[in-house]
């Protein structure tokens, strides 16, 4: 086997004249497996380049990246091919279509579709290969990893990718708790998306603010539907406390029927108007929010 990618490192598929081709040998291939309860990697080094690496964030599927650091790449496009190894004829290379390559040490991501056919490749022994011309006239490129030790590093990956966050930030940091039946009782799916938000507050102290913004339907007069929509802010804001959540951290906010999703015309609309408005932040110490009696006081007097 070792002579087989010995001479992979010698067989390369034509490149316009004068391309660099950037590839680690053989007895330096290693892959590493970094991660935490937001995202996992897993990289290979590339001397003189920089790394390849698949990024799977919480809440979402791998992509593939490169990031340079020994060698800037020129904005443009690139091919991503899973190359067929030398010694088994018959197979071609996998084109798995262009990515868009801008300047900066991460150029591209790929699609989380092409991603996956490059793990599938690099399990049946292919190699992942990138192949860029620069659009100011840089010259031709090719990265080039390799699938050495890739079966028991990938395995590895797939155990931190097992203590990733049901969601990432950008997914959890605003969400919809609905009161569709009427009243202000949270049912299971309320609960549960809430759930979600606590766990990943706990898990980033950075994120440390709850701001709860109660809504009702027009079913009522205006007082009703305005007492109606801080009740459920309420009824949320305790939830979060119940939970673990200080209550130092929490706005809430209440507006009875002033802002609908939808126009109050069916049941179905009304349904979905009767709501409380989640949304998580980073906030500094020193613009810490208004505290939530204020809050709350401010919104019965709008």
């Amino acid at each position: 086997m070792r002579q087989r990618y010995l001479a992979l490192l010698s067989v390369f598929v034509s490149l316009p004249a004068m391309a660099l081709t950037f590839q680690t040998r053989l007895e330096n291939i290693e892959w590493k497996v970094e991660g935490d309860q937001f995202e996992c990697r897993l990289t290979q080094p590339i001397t003189d380049f920089g790394a390849g690496e698949f990024v799977r964030r919480a809440g979402e599927q791998a992509t593939f990246r490169l990031k340079s650091t020994g060698y800037g790449l020129g904005a443009g496009s690139a091919t991503l091919l899973a190359a067929a190894a030398p010694w088994q004829p018959g197979r071609g290379d996998l084109n798995l279509g262009a990515v868009k390559v801008v300047n900066g040490q991460i150029p591209f991501n790929t699609s989380q579709a092409q991603a996956g056919r490059l793990i599938s490749g690099l399990m049946d022994g292919r190699s992942p290969v990138i192949r860029h011309v620069a659009r100011d006239g840089g010259g031709a490129m090719e990265v080039r990893l390799l699938p050495v030790k890739f079966s028991k590093a990938f395995s590895d990956f797939q155990i931190c990718t097992t203590k990733l966050l049901p969601m990432n930030f950008e997914q959890v940091k605003q969400s919809e708790i609905g009161f569709p039946g009427g009243g202000i009782d949270l049912d299971a799916p309320a609960k549960a998306k809430l759930d979600v938000m606590v766990a990943y507050m706990k898990a980033d102290p950075t994120v440390n603010h709850v701001e709860l913004d109660g809504h009702s339907d027009n079913s009522g007069n205006r007082l009703t539907n305005r007492d109606l929509s801080r009740r459920r802010a309420l009824a949320v804001m305790d939830y979060l406390k119940a939970n673990g959540i200080p209550e130092d951290q929490v706005t809430l906010r209440f507006h009875g029927e002033r802002y609908p999703l939808v126009p109050n015309t069916n049941n179905a609309n009304r349904a979905r108007n009767r709501r409380v408005n989640v949304h998580l932040e980073r906030v500094a110490p020193e613009n810490k929010p208004v505290p939530v009696a204020a809050a709350g006081t401010a919104g019965a007097t709008s």
